[in-house]
């Protein structure tokens, strides 16, 4: 699962491009987020509000970082339109 999450990864410049637009109301905490992704092997870094999202800064377990966005009521990823992964260190997947 962790695999399938760091291949989808949205590129960070689509988080220009998309926005969530759930209430602030409805919003779930921060630390659900966080347990939720520790859950799953990564390392959290940072997590901000980003154009109404949850943008999250994470590691995986090789030590990769990776900028992701998440809708804050559902928790789900939010896909941005260039479908590639970008790490933080600025490579691509095909790099």
């Amino acid at each position: 699962m962790l695999l399938v999450l760091f291949a989808s990864v949205a590129a960070i410049p689509a988080f220009a491009d998309d926005h969530c637009t759930v209430p602030l109301t409805d919003w779930q905490p921060r630390e659900v987020l966080q347990r939720k992704l520790e859950s799953e092997g990564l390392t959290v870094e940072a997590i901000r509000s980003h154009d109404g999202c949850y943008g999250v800064v994470v590691r995986d377990a090789q030590g990769r970082a990776a900028k992701i966005r998440f809708d804050p009521a559902t928790l789900e990823r939010v896909d941005g339109d260039h479908g590639e992964r970008r790490h933080h260190d600025g490579r691509n997947d095909d790099d």
